[in-house]
């Protein structure tokens, strides 16, 4: 008798109610989570001579989170590079 096995993801599939994004929800905001919080680091490590820039910065980036405008954090980024020019 062949005995069959499931892949990686057949298994996942199956896990839990396909209906239900509760895991996916909250596997994504984890993952959002750990990479704001890395990128809050990068900034503060990047100018961490300069604590106002990172202090914008970090204040644009929640402000365009909040926000859903992207926009904002960008042109906060851009004036910092035609700063340092």
């Amino acid at each position: 008798m062949k005995r069959r096995t499931k892949s990686l993801l057949e298994e996942l599939n199956s896990m839990g109610d396909p209906t239900d994004n509760s895991y996916l929800i909250e596997n994504t905001a984890v993952n959002l989570i750990a990479g704001v919080t890395n990128l809050i680091s990068l900034i503060n490590e990047t100018y961490k001579d300069d604590e106002q820039t990172a202090s914008d910065l970090e204040k644009r980036l929640m402000n365009s989170i909040r926000s859903g405008d992207h926009a904002k954090f960008i042109r906060g980024i851009n004036a910092v590079r035609k700063k340092e020019k």
